[in-house]
């Protein structure tokens, strides 16, 4: 092989990726799963003692510095911010609106809800509690804020994944407790209309993009053609193979995020695929690994953070 087509294979591949300078804003393994506010500004995290005086959710500034507690209780709170979302020990689930300190509460089981962007409507599942989970029927329900629920599906095996509109809400299940696939499919919550984008044995990792018009997503363990990392339109289409398999996670509407899986050891490698283009970029690697899949993207697409393997440190670094 010549030296130009040496050259030209290097730079193509990502054995030239450069090393993507980071900077510790939590250190001492305290704080796995560490979430960025809605401004990007700040990471949110869990802690209490020893480090802390008491039990908390606490914030960095995405450049380090002082830690500071922003909520004094415990609670799933929702991405934008809005609500403090307490299950409780029976059914019920109460909702507290931060600005006013005003509640209401929905029969969810504790059960995880999903919210629509604006935070003003929620869905959550109701599944049995005993059986088969592939068998087990599951019940889709939707609430406004303040309002009463309404039950818009049946499903087994499955759940809400996301709300792509105010309007429709994209689901996983089966739709007989008997059928061998699930069906990934959209519904409309006023009309009731259902499309199904795919069926499979199991489809996983769902991530939906920010403005809802893709969804990435995993097939494993079923046949050859159907196994692999897709993105496929909301909207419907043919899905795309990425070719490719790792952690991933939507940096905007248009770019996705993919950490190889790597089994030789090494730096993890940062990829970007974008689905207008349908071109990869390799943007480097972070001179380290990323600890149990742990590391997310600010709202604003502009930093991401991870859990060091190295140390458990958090680390922050800005994305070319």
């Amino acid at each position: 092989m010549s030296r130009r087509l040496v050259l030209a294979a290097l730079l193509a591949g990502s054995a030239l990726a450069a090393t993507l300078p980071s900077r510790a804003v939590l250190s001492g393994e305290c704080c796995p799963g560490a979430v960025w506010t809605p401004d990007s500004r700040a990471l949110l995290f869990l802690d209490g003692p020893p480090a802390r005086g008491s039990t908390g959710i606490y914030q960095v500034s995405a450049s380090g510095g002082a830690v500071t507690r922003r909520f004094s209780s415990v609670a799933f709170f929702s991405p934008a911010l809005r609500w403090a979302v307490r299950p409780g020990t029976g059914d019920a689930t109460t909702f507290e609106r931060l600005a006013d300190g005003r509640k209401f509460t929905l029969p969810t089981r504790g059960s995880d809800v999903t919210w629509n962007r604006a935070e003003t409507r929620a869905a959550y599942t109701r599944s049995d509690t005993s059986g088969n989970y592939d068998r087990r029927a599951s019940q889709v329900f939707v609430a406004d804020v303040f309002g009463a629920p309404r039950q818009v599906a049946t499903l087994y095996g499955g759940g809400v994944s996301a709300w792509l509109n105010d309007s429709t809400l994209l689901l996983t299940g089966k739709s007989t407790p008997q059928a061998r696939d699930r069906e990934l499919f959209t519904l409309d919550i006023r009309s009731g209309a259902r499309r199904v984008l795919r069926q499979a044995l199991g489809v996983r990792a769902l991530t939906v993009s920010p403005d809802g018009r893709f969804v990435a997503y995993t097939i494993a363990f079923d046949s050859a053609a159907r196994n692999g990392l897709w993105v496929q339109a909301t909207a419907g289409g043919t899905p795309r193979e990425l070719n490719d398999y790792g952690s991933y996670r939507w940096r905007d509407s248009r770019r996705l995020l993919l950490i190889p899986l790597k089994t030789s050891g090494g730096p993890h490698t940062l990829r970007q695929y974008d689905v207008t283009a349908n071109a990869w970029t390799t943007l480097g690697d972070l001179g380290d690994q990323v600890r149990q899949s742990d590391w997310g993207i600010s709202p604003d697409g502009k930093l991401l953070n991870y859990l060091s393997a190295k140390d458990g440190n958090v680390r922050v670094l800005t994305l070319p």
